[in-house]
């Protein structure tokens, strides 16, 4: 009979911050099926290891609970990641371009080259976004379609011909197809401020096979192990139907592939229809069903369409209509009476006022206590609002939208409007819950990294300083936004985000010391080591021995994926492969970092081949020659 006291694994040797008021710092932790046995100090822990306990030495680095992000839409990006080309990160047009080119070099007829948010034209050195003349000359043949932020979308004149938009198409309904002064098409697409034409043109392209959307779910997955995000909450999204658009997801999930925990919220998909949605969904789901892995997480962020305020700021607020009441009340009544928690997304006060006044009048006939309702995104809620959310039990979740859209914001309304948008100091002074996000990826990037350092230093990813020090959050408080307060969304408080005994073994040590490093450098973090359940989902720099290599390569074979990472950072060389950037760090991690000759110092290459160990000459050569000796 196993010992069920003997860990599965130990980290040891470390500098582990555990957001435990209790314990806040230890140096090693002992993890036993999925979750923390022990934390405390090496001579506490490591006395508990058996002959079969793993032991990874941190060598001084520091550690963190696994990043929670309570505002993603993975699983609708998973079904497509593999067909994206990403220009997070990137800091020049020029470079963007060149990436662009390079993929459209590789992409397939009738396949397209997508570019679907994660950037803002504000990043770029130029400041602006590419013409289409510079479209037309990359790209001739190949249909491109790049989405920018909730506001525009450019489609190249291949992609025009591809979705078959002429002279003779309508107008969208809350959108625009730009045209020249003949009448055809340019091929700017405009929300104004309905996003629905940018989002209905994206779906009329190629999608993935079953087999190969499984897979880029999982690569998906993996980028944000790369990142240290071990846990999410789904919001749903557009043009996501369930349960058809979930097998997927649900298949990975019986099949023990997820290397993300994901609670997940369903997302009306049919205007006026709402309540037909949530009728259904109540009787064929359970608030909660699932594991600690995959589990129900309520409805929304969408629960009608008359409540959906869009944020593009280049626009004016949107007026709700006047059946917003009603149509809110009679899908909220629903949830309350099945104890279906929900969240709405919601960017200005004008809307969460009148949304407040509905989840009143529910709460007087059916009692909202107990039920981790949310408000979603934010940007200009008032202290009279977060007062009242905060008496009906309900919480926060903010997003670095602002940080890639705040330069049209304060061109809109003004820099003084902007500095408290939204007023996390502020919610956070006046005790209500809050947690943050990225609302990935059609707006803001997957990198948790950008919105923790836009909640620390209250700038754009273009450089624009919105908020004053009074609406800026200390480096513990963003963390814990994103760790610790993150688990009562998904009612799991006390369970996730933090390191103590008892809780789930999600942990992330990161390349750099959030706490010390530089404030310009915490965008750059990736991880060295990502821990979830106490099983090891990623490994890089002087762990990478401890990674499985991930997925199989990503499919297609002409797959961006294949061949650029998903977030850049300023070290990265544009254009590297996640490939490339992994020998590189493993390499510069390596303790025997020096000149091999022979074998190039490549470790991580060495560490995935599969050499017999009875054969001296292939194993050490394997391993770099005689550096392992060094």
């Amino acid at each position: 009979m196993a010992d069920t006291h003997v860990p599965d694994l130990i980290l040891h040797r470390g500098r582990f911050t555990t957001l435990d008021r209790s314990r806040p710092m230890a140096s090693a932790v002992a993890i036993k099926d999925g979750r923390f046995l022990r934390v405390g100090t090496d001579a506490e822990i490591m006395p508990l290891a058996g002959p079969q306990t793993r032991l990874i030495d941190l060598a001084g680095r520091p550690a963190l609970p696994g990043l929670c992000d309570s505002h993603i839409h993975v699983i609708r990006g998973g079904l497509h990641f593999n067909m994206e080309l990403r220009w997070d990160g990137i800091r020049s047009l020029a470079d963007a371009m060149g990436l662009l080119k390079k993929q459209v070099d590789l992409t397939p007829a009738p396949q397209w080259v997508r570019v679907i948010g994660g950037f803002t034209e504000h990043q770029f050195e130029e400041k602006r976004l590419p013409t289409f003349d510079e479209l037309n000359a990359i790209a001739p043949d190949t249909p491109v379609f790049i989405l920018h932020l909730y506001d525009r979308a450019l489609l190249n004149a291949a992609a025009l011909r591809a979705v078959g938009y002429t002279r003779d198409t309508p107008e969208p309904p809350g959108g625009q197809i730009v045209r020249d002064s003949a009448g055809n098409p340019t091929g700017l697409l405009l929300a104004k401020p309905n996003a629905w034409i940018l989002y209905s043109t994206l779906s009329k392209g190629p999608t993935l096979p079953y087999e190969y959307q499984l897979n880029s779910t999982r690569h998906y997955m993996r980028e944000l192990n790369r990142l240290g995000v071990t846990s999410v909450i789904d919001a749903g999204g557009g043009f996501h139907n369930y349960p058809d658009d979930y097998k997927v997801i649900q298949q990975l999930a019986e099949e023990k592939l997820l290397t993300v925990r994901i609670a997940y919220n369903l997302f009306t998909q049919k205007p006026k229809q709402e309540k037909d949605d949530f009728l259904r969904w109540t009787s064929m789901s359970k608030y909660k069903q699932g594991d600690d892995y995959f589990r129900h997480n309520g409805a929304g962020e969408m629960l009608v369409f008359s409540a959906a305020d869009f944020e593009d700021f280049r626009q004016p607020r949107p007026d709700m209509p006047a059946e917003m009441e009603d149509d809110l009340d009679g899908v909220v009544r629903l949830l309350a009476q099945n104890r279906w928690p929900w969240r709405l997304h919601a960017t200005y006060d004008e809307t969460i006022r009148r949304a407040l006044d509905v989840f009143e009048r529910v709460n007087q006939d059916i009692p909202l206590e107990g039920l981790n309702w949310i408000i979603d995104h934010a940007e200009t809620i008032s202290d009279a609002s977060i007062d009242r959310i905060a008496a009906l039990g309900g919480g926060i979740s903010v997003q670095h939208r602002m940080a890639y859209q705040g330069e049209y914001f304060v061109e809109r309304y003004g820099a003084k409007a902007a500095e408290n948008t939204p007023p996390v100091a502020r919610m956070l002074a006046r005790g209500v819950k809050v947690s943050a996000g990225t609302d990935a990826t059609r707006v803001s990037s997957h990198n948790p990294w950008v919105s923790l350092s836009w909640l620390i230093t209250g700038s754009t990813v273009g450089g624009l300083r919105l908020y004053p020090q009074s609406n800026c959050i200390d480096r513990e408080t963003a963390l814990r936004l994103w760790t610790e307060k993150v688990a009562w969304f998904s009612n799991e408080a006390g369970a996730k985000g933090v390191i103590r005994e008892g809780a789930l073994a999600d942990l992330v040590v990161p390349d750099r010391d959030f706490f010390a490093c530089p404030e310009s450098d915490i965008p750059d973090t990736t991880a060295l080591l990502t821990i979830v359940g106490g099983k090891v989902v990623y490994g890089a720099g002087e762990f990478a021995a401890w990674d499985d290599g991930g997925p199989p390569p990503a499919m297609p074979d002409w797959s961006p994926v294949r061949r650029f990472i998903g977030y850049h950072r300023k070290s990265d060389p544009v254009g590297a492969s996640l490939q490339s950037v992994l020998r590189r760090d493993a390499a510069a991690g390596c303790g025997c970092n020096q000149a091999c000759r022979v074998h190039g110092h490549d470790h991580l290459g060495a560490a995935r081949r599969e050499v017999p160990a009875s054969d001296p000459k292939g194993f050490w050569g394997a391993f770099g020659c005689a550096c392992w000796a060094v």
